[in-house]
């Protein structure tokens, strides 16, 4: 059965802001949360960008619901520290964590100076830091030197079960190679044709009865036009195609490279409408593809109404009439 989930978007808003919606999502019935890992925002306008480990901690001391986190690897958090990290909260809630990994943008990743390296060289450089938490989890002592250089690091706290190790791919390429290493995928989308060729390449990559994770976006206002105002207004930034979004360095930098995207263009990556039965079939087309979780993120500021109208009218639509397709139907 597909899991509903409230996406908690650091870049937009304030930590302890996103504490009361977490808490306010598990009463009104979402079943699970994901969280980003900036450390700036993709636009200036977003304004906000808390620090996702130290928030995480406070989150599931705060509900029971199960989280994820995706972060990158190698630049910022070096594997053993993350591993660490991700292996203290599992140890202290139990069962209640999922840690995805990708490659990383130069947004986040570049504060540290190092060289940003082509996509290749970060894939490889994933797949290292990959087996590196791996083993770190399983109680072994680890020293590698490669793209990434460990020394003798051992977790001395880890919890009876390690998280699963989930890969982060947004293109059927990435997702067959993160297949070879990762105990799931989770992905970003909002159009089943879309997002079916990146699900089926993790399945032949190797990852055959593996859950598949997914972050979908939405824009719901009482008012239509306020809700088209409000996605474009947050989101506009992150509509850009190809390489670039890895690639720019700062949020001016996007905030530059999207001031040509005009508001009716926003519906190519965010479901816009005030309408809650249209979102609801939304949502249940995603569900029928069979995804352990499916994380909504209301990319508008309405967020305490979002939660609300949600709880109150799809979440049951979900539970009472959206297909609960088993997760191995998923492609």
């Amino acid at each position: 059965m597909t899991r509903f989930g409230y996406h908690v978007s650091h870049e937009q808003f304030a930590p302890s802001a996103l504490l009361g919606y977490v808490r306010q999502a598990e009463a009104a019935g979402f079943e699970c949360a994901m969280s980003s890992e900036h450390f700036q925002p993709w636009s200036e306008r977003q304004g906000h960008s808390g620090h996702a480990w130290s928030w995480l901690g406070a989150a599931l001391a705060s509900t029971q619901l199960p989280f994820g986190i995706i972060t990158a690897p190698g630049y910022r958090h070096h594997p053993a520290v993350l591993a660490q990290s991700a292996a203290t909260l599992a140890e202290m809630f139990p069962e209640r964590l999922w840690l995805a990994l990708g490659s990383g943008q130069l947004l986040n990743e570049g504060v540290t100076g190092l060289t940003w390296p082509d996509k290749a060289t970060r894939t490889e450089r994933l797949a290292e830091c990959a087996a590196v938490i791996r083993a770190l989890f399983e109680g072994e002592t680890v020293t590698h030197r490669g793209l990434v250089t460990v020394v003798e690091a051992k977790l001395w706290s880890r919890p009876e079960r390690a998280p699963l190790l989930v890969g982060g791919a947004v293109t059927a390429d990435t997702a067959r190679r993160v297949a070879a290493w990762a105990d799931g995928l989770v992905t970003v989308g909002i159009e089943p044709g879309k997002l079916r060729p990146v699900v089926e390449a993790f399945r032949e990559g190797g990852g055959e009865n593996k859950p598949v994770f997914l972050q979908t976006k939405v824009c719901w206002n009482r008012n239509e036009a306020a809700a088209l105002a409000d996605a474009h207004d947050q989101w506009a930034a992150n509509m850009l195609e190809g390489d670039v979004n890895w690639d720019l360095r700062s949020p001016q930098e996007f905030d530059t490279a999207s001031r040509f995207v005009r508001p009716e263009d926003v519906g190519t990556c965010v479901r816009v409408s005030s309408d809650l039965g249209r979102q609801a079939a939304w949502l249940a087309e995603l569900a029928a593809m069979g995804f352990a979780e499916i994380i909504v993120h209301q990319v508008g500021r309405e967020q305490e109404r979002f939660i609300e109208a949600f709880g109150r009218h799809v979440l049951p639509q979900m539970e009472a009439g959206a297909p609960r397709t088993r997760l191995a139907a998923v492609g």
